[in-house]
């Protein structure tokens, strides 16, 4: 990967950390997703699932929802890339591969419902008919930290 495919990652994931931090203001586990395409963000967004009682608003899958309401000619989203603080569960794994997403770029990993490196590797299943290049570790410690934060304070 070239400096400036790991700068731009950086960048993009910054963008991910502020939507996580607006997740954690909310009382929401603080996940944020950004979607880019062509260089540029076409859809911002983070976990909604106790503000709207809905168990799959997490961050990817209503970002995903977003790109494909802007009146695309398709629900495929090839070429785009996702960037996600923490890495997507199975639900949010499988819904960026039937996307056609080209690449995931995530944070830190999820030891105990990971569908991407951790617990299953779903996006580079080789079975799938799409594969999705997987980025992992990108600013790990801030994306963690946030998350870390958040639940020792729910924990008091």
């Amino acid at each position: 990967m070239t400096g400036n495919r790991n700068e731009e990652d950086a960048k993009f994931m910054r963008l991910a950390i502020e939507e996580a931090a607006a997740a954690f203001e909310k009382g929401e586990v603080p996940v944020g997703a950004i979607l880019v395409k062509d260089g540029d963000v076409i859809a911002r967004g983070h976990n909604l699932r106790e503000t709207t009682k809905d168990p799959s608003a997490h961050a990817e899958i209503l970002i995903l929802r977003q790109a494909a309401a802007l009146g695309a000619d398709s629900w495929r989203l090839s070429g785009a890339t996702i960037y996600v603080t923490k890495e997507p569960c199975i639900m949010c794994a499988g819904a960026i591969v039937n996307a056609r997403i080209a690449r995931l770029v995530y944070g830190c990993r999820d030891s105990k419902a990971g569908g991407v490196d951790s617990l299953y590797q779903i996006p580079t299943d080789s079975r799938l008919n799409h594969r999705v290049e997987v980025i992992s570790g990108v600013l790990e410690e801030e994306c963690a930290s946030l998350l870390k934060r958040f639940f020792r304070e729910r924990r008091c």
